[in-house]
């Protein structure tokens, strides 16, 4: 068997083969180290790329958070903003739901003051009625109470209506207490006078004063208590007509006039200027010329006392019959109580023939006083009722001159209207006025004629102890006419 031969081993001897194999070596190495750093670098870049990724990728995310966010505070917003809306609009509903229960508590609780209200007024209409339909009770009968703080019902100073024949305080005269007397009827309450109420009641309607300038001085008074509650000039106006003052409330309407006819019948003495006070003459059948400017009234007040009473002893007047055209006139001369006598008669049948009971009311004032006689109260007659400051305080006073008999006589013609169903009420106002002797002008008024220097040397003279100062007593007799129109 033969031995395999071994195989050949080429050593290399030559110094340029170790160079070039360790040449190369180095360069493989120098490769490789390359490689290495590249693929590192490579790796490094890679890893940044994918860190710079990862980070954008984070940005985006959290700037999708971001917007997220954004978008979820804009939701939390908008439904804050519908929260708010929605409580806004519960509030609202709340707030209308209080604003109706608040209103009809308040519309209950008006409802409830007014119904208090009116059973206040009520019992207070009940109560005045009470005392007026009480048969011991006269207006007519009590004293007078002096009472400052209720009384004057108005500023004579301030009225624009006033006449100045009765304006007292504003022609010079000082003391005032005649301004503070309150009528106090014996049993009973005389009811409380309301303008206000009184312009209601005459709304729509006309209420008229006929007959002398005591008439004329309780229109006065009148329109000076209701002009009070008409602060506006521009709703209150006053006309002259000839015989007929006007004044009229705009606002409701109302008119409250005054008609010069002092004998009632057609008469010389028409003329509310010019007449003659002693030479009186009437037309007995005359009455259509007056009666045609109060025909259509809702309300007449008639006065005409002072014109038939006697001004001297021997005094008489003139009654005409028929008329100077049909050449059938006749004067007949008679007492000043029958001139009375045949103008209360034609009245009667006039009112008889033309009243509707359904629409019309009648007063007949009753006569005032006056007190040109100081010696029916222990004065001296010379002074008349002059300095006269205060009332005569005794209780059922009567003056010996004061003539009760025309009121007694109209009376009983006016009773003859009652089957007719046509009432005459009669303001009884004499006694209450006899009372008041300091209740006159006296020399404290206008005077249209120039004093004369016996007059200025004696001022009783001329006093004028017949009309009355306002605000004063006629107040009181409208008090009256105020009581009648409401309550009766």
């Amino acid at each position: 068997m033969k031995a395999e031969a071994s195989p050949k081993k080429t050593v290399l001897h030559s110094t340029v083969g170790m160079k070039s194999i360790v040449t190369s070596l180095a360069a493989f190495f120098i490769v490789v180290s390359s490689i290495s750093l590249l693929f590192e670098r490579g790796q490094e870049a890679q890893v940044q790329i994918a860190v710079e990724r990862r980070n954008q990728e984070m940005q985006v995310k959290v700037a999708a958070n971001k917007h997220h966010g954004q978008q979820m505070k804009s939701q939390e917003a908008e439904v804050q903003l519908k929260m708010a809306a929605a409580e806004h609009q519960d509030q609202q509903v709340r707030g209308h739901q209080e604003a109706k229960v608040q209103l009809k508590v308040a519309a209950a609780e008006h409802h409830d003051q007014q119904v208090m209200r009116g059973n206040e007024a009520e019992m207070q209409w009940r109560a005045e009625l009470q005392d007026l339909g009480k048969e011991e009770c006269s207006w007519s009968t009590g004293r007078w109470v002096y009472d400052n703080v209720s009384r004057p019902l108005y500023s004579g100073l301030k009225c624009s209506f006033i006449f100045p024949e009765v304006a007292c305080d504003k022609y010079g005269r000082k003391d005032v207490m005649y301004q503070h007397w309150r009528w106090q009827p014996q049993g009973c309450e005389l009811p409380r006078f309301n303008a206000s109420k009184l312009l209601e009641k005459l709304r729509n309607k006309r209420l008229v004063f006929v007959g002398d300038s005591l008439n004329r001085n309780q229109w006065v008074s009148l329109v000076c208590m209701v002009e009070a509650s008409i602060p506006d000039d521009r709703l209150k106006t006053r006309i002259y007509n000839g015989s007929l003052i006007s004044f009229k409330a705009l606002e409701y309407n109302a008119t409250i006039d005054f008609y010069w006819s002092p004998l009632l019948l057609e008469s010389n003495s028409d003329n509310p200027i010019i007449h003659r006070v002693e030479y009186r003459i009437i037309r007995a059948d005359r009455i259509e010329k007056h009666a045609s400017v109060w025909r259509n009234a809702d309300i007449i007040v008639f006065n005409s006392y002072l014109w038939w009473r006697k001004q001297k002893e021997d005094m008489k007047m003139k009654v005409m019959y028929g008329s100077f055209e049909d050449g059938d006139a006749r004067l007949d001369e008679v007492e000043m109580v029958d001139g009375f006598e045949i103008a209360i008669k034609k009245l009667t049948e006039w009112l008889g023939e033309n009243i509707d009971k359904n629409k019309t009311r009648i007063f007949f004032a009753g006569s005032s006083p006056t007190h040109s006689w100081a010696s029916n109260w222990g004065g001296e007659d010379s002074n008349k009722c002059l300095n006269e400051t205060e009332p005569i305080y005794k209780i059922g006073y009567k003056a010996a001159t004061t003539d009760y008999s025309l009121m007694a006589k109209a009376e009983s013609y006016f009773r003859t209207l009652e089957p007719k169903g046509i009432h005459v009420q009669i303001l009884n106002i004499t006694e209450l006025s006899d009372y008041r002797k300091d209740g006159h002008p006296s020399i404290y008024r206008k005077q249209y004629v120039p004093l004369t220097k016996e007059q200025v040397a004696n001022p009783a003279s001329y006093a004028d102890c017949t009309h009355w100062c306002l605000p004063g007593v006629p107040d009181v007799w409208n008090e009256f006419l105020y009581g009648y129109l409401m309550y009766k």
